[in-house]
This record gives structure tokens, sequence and C-alpha cells, in this order.
């Protein structure tokens, strides 16, 4: 499956830099939806109503989404991947039990209202654009499994082919939409809907492809539903912690001096920080698909590329193309300009050590430890939540800088944690050849 004998750096950049891309520019899709949205009669009510569909579907989406680090970790060949897509039915059914719920029972207008402090009047375009969001999950969750063959035979460059089509197609889409008046909550929904449908059908097929020549070798292996049980929940688990970090953080800005400029100017340096994170959010796919055969190459390859959105965020942060930025592409104040800068500095922890926790967790996924990522993350949103009762109680004052703070002092916890595990797991390795020899 693998094409690695004897890498050079030419083909580690044409492996993960598509990844990459396709991760960067997956971002542009909301930039879409949403600039499609404002164009609508009472923009601010559609746009509200859609991200409150958005964000239920953002936390509903994690148990499909990681089947594309399952799939590219245990699957050999095609009767491995039959076996996991019959295992992913039962998920993807019980995911939708629970969105039939929310469209069609008392239950759905209860979340909206009481989670999500939607207004009563809220409620029925919120279930209209649920309705259609609800098929996205489907087709998304499709799409990563096919995605997971397609990683794991290092033909990346597909996944960055797949969203520039997905991406050119939302965009015409878009643009009939406006053209005809036609713009609602649920039309953000059947854009994003429409990009997922290419992107997974395009998934499909490549895969197959794959698949197929795969049939034609002798390769077998066996894949149990045990097996994908022990690697696919506790990495279900870790993206469910990993989305709850962000709200208690607002909700610990919420108590700072300045609530308003502390919320505002945190979301602003989180949604720059991650821009700049979404590229290196597939450094584990270094170590699944490469690392084995390579392991001093790729060691050397993520060593370089790890400091690079450290060092595009000292840019922003010290130097003029920070305030450019912020006034020109983000149209901030002044004022929200100097705080989100402020904010963003400590952000650069954040940044330096993310990529080293995706790599590091790349080793778990390989050795079929995806449990130990929980006591990580765990730490992770203890560290966090310790950090802001601390610092909101001694400095209120400092406003979003304590969100920031607390994040990155949780990534660098997170780090620690997993380095030892990864550690101990190695020296267990060594221990284990040393008795068999």
């Amino acid at each position: 499956m693998k094409e690695n004998s004897s890498l050079s750096y030419n083909q580690l950049n044409a492996f993960f830099i598509p990844l990459g891309f396709s991760a960067s520019l997956t971002a542009i899709t909301h930039v879409i939806i949403n600039g499609t949205l404002s164009r609508g009669d009472n923009a601010a009510f559609i746009i509200a109503c859609y991200a409150v569909a958005f964000a239920i579907f953002g936390i509903i989406e994690r148990p499909v989404i990681v089947f594309r680090q399952t799939c590219s970790a245990l699957v050999k060949d095609t009767r491995s991947f039959k076996k996991l897509a019959v295992f992913m039915i039962w998920p993807l059914a019980f995911i939708m039990m629970i969105c039939l719920l929310m469209i069609y029972s008392p239950f759905g207008e209860w979340v909206y209202v009481q989670l999500f402090n939607a207004d009563e009047t809220m409620v029925y375009t919120i279930s209209v654009t649920f309705k259609v969001i609800l098929f996205v999950i489907v087709f998304s969750g499709i799409r990563g499994l096919y995605q997971g063959i397609i990683i794991s035979h290092l033909k990346t460059k597909w996944l960055t082919i797949m969203v520039v089509i997905r991406l050119s197609a939302m965009l015409s889409a878009a643009y009939l939409f406006v053209l005809f008046d036609y713009v609602t909550s649920a039309t953000g929904a059947i854009l994003f809907l429409t990009g997922m449908v290419i992107e997974c059908l395009i998934s499909i097929w490549k895969g197959h492809q794959l698949l197929d020549a795969d049939a034609e070798g002798t390769k077998t292996s066996s894949l149990n539903n045990r097996e994908i049980s022990k690697f696919y929940f506790p990495l279900v688990f870790y993206f469910v912690i990993q989305t709850i970090l962000v709200p208690v953080i607002y909700v610990f800005l919420s108590k700072t001096e300045d609530i308003e400029m502390g919320i505002a100017s945190f979301a602003l340096a989180f949604s720059i920080t991650q821009m700049l994170l979404s590229f290196f959010m597939y450094t584990h796919q270094l170590v699944l698909q490469l690392y084995e055969e390579n392991k001093q190459k790729v060691f050397r390859y993520i060593t370089v590329i790890s400091v690079i959105p450290t060092v595009c965020l000292a840019f922003l942060c010290y130097t003029p193309i920070g305030l450019w930025f912020m006034n020109s592409v983000m149209g901030a104040e002044e004022e929200l300009t100097l705080t989100t800068l402020a904010v963003l500095q400590f952000f650069m922890i954040k940044t330096l050590v993310f990529p080293w926790i995706d790599f590091l967790n790349g080793f778990l996924m390989l050795h079929r430890e995806t449990h130990r990522m929980i006591a990580a993350q765990l730490l992770n949103l203890l560290v966090v939540t310790g950090a802001l009762l601390t610092l909101v109680y001694f400095f209120p004052s400092w406003n979003g800088v304590n969100g920031s703070i607390a994040a990155s002092l949780g990534e660098l916890s997170c780090l620690i944690l997993v380095l030892w595990i990864v550690f101990r797991l190695n020296k267990r390795e060594k221990q284990h050849k040393a008795q068999s020899a």
C-alpha cells in the first residue's frame, strides 16, 4: 500500500503539503456560506439561525469525522475496508436517530432555546436548516471513510483537488442563489451539502479505484469489531473533549472586567490561530503512513515544518503586518486590533506545541493506543479550567489574554503527558524486543 521504500523530502512534501492545503482550503467553505447569507434580507437573523444549526452539526459530526483516521490506520485491503464500512453503519444510525429526534420532537426546540440561547422566532428556521445539514453528516462520514483509503495510498493530492472542485461548485451555486434572490438559512445548509456531496462522490470514485487495485494483489488482513471499537471510540471521546474546551473558555471570559472586549479579542485571536494551525492538522498521518520505514527523515521534516505557524504568528504580533492584517483583512477597530494582538502573543505557545501533539498522537494511533489520548485531553481540559479560575480571579483586567494563556498552558501540559506516554511505549517495545531476541 505504501510506496516509500527510499523516501525523499520531495515525496514528503508531495504527501503532506496537499493534506495541509486541503485542510486550510476547507475553511473557505464557511467564508462562502457566510458571505452568501449576509446578502439576504434580515441577514442577522438568517446568519444567527444558520450558526446555531452549524454549531450543533459541529458537535454531532465529530464521531463521523473520526472514520478518516480510523480507516487510514486500520484498513489494509478491501476485506478490512468492508468490515469498517459495516461498523460505520451503527454510529451513523445512532447519530441519525438523534438528529431526527431533534427535528421532529420538542427535544430540538429545547436544545435550540436552552443550550444555544435561540429566540422562539428562530426555532422553525433552525429546524428547517438542520433538516438539510442532517444529510451533510451522512455524506461527511462516507467521504471520510474513502479519504482514509486515499491517504493510506499516499495519493493526498486528490484531497486538494476535491476541495478546489468543491469550492468552485459552491461559489457557482452561491452566485445563483444571490442572482435569484433566494437567500435563507437553509440556503447556507444547501451550499454546504452541495460541496460535501461533490467531495464525497470524488472520494468514492478514487477510493474504489485504489481498492480495486488492491484486490488484484494477494494481501489479506483480518480486522474485527473489537479492534475497531478499541481504536475508534477513544478517538471520538478525544475530539468531543476538544470541542468542549472553547465553550469553557468563553464561560470564564464572561466573568472578566470587559466582557465584550475579552470575548471578541479571544474569538478573533483564536480564529487566526486555528487558521494557521489548520495546515498542520494532519501531522499524525506522517507517523501513520511514513514513519516506520523512514524514522530519521520524517522526524527532521516535522522539526522544520512545526515552527512555521509560530514564525507566521510572530510576524503578525511583532511587525506592522499584524496591524495591517487586523485593520484591512479582519476589519477590526484600533482598540480591538491592539487587544487581539496581545492575545495572539500568548497563542504562540499553542502554535509551537500543537504540531508536535498531533505528531505524537500519530504514534498512539499507530500502536492502537488511542485510549491514552483521552488522558492527555482530559489533562488539557483540567489545566485550562484551573488556569482560568486563577487568572480570572486575580487578573480580571487581562480579559481575552486570560483565555490564550489558559489554552496554551493546556496544550503544553497535553504535550508533556503525550511525550511521557510515547516514551513509555517505546521503552516497553524495546524491552519486548530484547526479551524475544
